[in-house]
């Protein structure tokens, strides 16, 4: 472990880290509340911190004053891009294709139909974690804008291709 943050004889020290400038305790600690703060949380802040307190004078302490947080730094979907994989010729089969460079957790897809005509009248094949939508038997009614949502927890992105059958 890397000791970050110290409060020791009334003077706070903060260790050289590229959390230096970002880290900091949340109140006086006079107050007896040691939270600490880190801004502009960046992914690779991501980890286990610990807290370790020890009172002067107080043998007994010293080991049940542990605490340990696993934080995880949530990352919205990057914009996904769109693609169509195959021939949109009528009575073929193409693939529409999303994928998002980043998001933690991994994202997960959803295509729809864009407006004017929103629905399915035929049955697409969707892989959520894949990002995939398989059209088969192609018809001229399939033709449209088809857009492509990726989410999770932290935000979503989205993506549209043409598909002209």
């Amino acid at each position: 472990p890397l000791q970050i943050l110290t409060y020791m004889e009334g003077e706070v020290k903060v260790r050289e880290t590229e959390l230096k400038p970002r880290v900091g305790f949340l109140y006086p600690i006079v107050t007896h509340n040691i939270s600490v703060f880190i801004n502009a949380t960046r992914e690779r802040d991501s980890g286990q911190y610990m807290v370790m307190v020890d009172v002067a004078d107080d043998d007994s302490s010293a080991r049940k004053n542990v605490g340990v947080i696993n934080l995880t730094v949530l990352v919205p979907p990057a914009a996904p891009t769109c693609q169509l994989h195959g021939d949109p010729a009528v009575g073929a089969n193409v693939t529409l294709s999303c994928t998002s460079r980043k998001g933690k957790p991994s994202p997960t897809y959803e295509w729809q139909r864009a407006p004017p005509n929103p629905r399915f009248f035929f049955p697409p094949a969707q892989d959520h974690a894949r990002g995939t939508l398989k059209l088969t038997n192609l018809s001229l009614e399939m033709s449209g804008v088809y857009l492509c949502v990726a989410k999770n927890r932290a935000g979503s992105a989205n993506c549209s291709i043409a598909l002209e059958v």
